[in-house]
């Protein structure tokens, strides 16, 4: 800690925030695959059952390997890769602020795919399984 600053610990409680977020987008998937493949073949997705299953998992598994900080900075390439499809796919026609004018804009996704490369960029923080591998 230098100057009252921690960014180990930083790191720490946006992985566990962002992994908590990812949780709950995932979780109520797994009770509406049908819906979220329908959803997704609107898209022009191709396999949208398998898609939706990827996707699925990816939130789900991904979140709680954040969690842990396990792989984390291949499941935040992961993330930052669908928030950004996300974006082109379905929320950048909608502008760029989630409520409001323009509701279901760009805002939250960016933000989940910006705290996702801080996590690649700055690494897992404390009490995560990969610290074991950084000094």
């Amino acid at each position: 800690m230098k100057n009252g600053m921690n960014p180990e610990l930083g790191l720490a409680i946006l992985r566990v925030v962002l992994g908590v977020i990812f949780i709950a987008h995932g979780w109520p998937k797994l009770g509406s695959m049908a819906g979220t493949a329908e959803f997704l073949s609107g898209l022009g997705v191709p396999a949208s059952v398998v898609a939706a299953w990827a996707l699925t998992a990816l939130e789900l598994g991904g979140g709680i390997l954040l969690l842990v900080g396990f792989l984390v900075t291949p499941v935040a390439l992961l993330l930052t890769a669908h928030m950004l499809a996300g974006i082109v796919l379905v929320h950048a026609a909608n502008g760029f602020y989630v409520l409001g004018p323009g509701a279901g804009g760009i805002e939250f996704n960016l933000l989940l795919a910006a705290a996702a490369m801080m996590l690649v960029f700055g690494g897992p923080g404390l009490a995560a399984l990969d610290s074991r591998n950084h000094p």
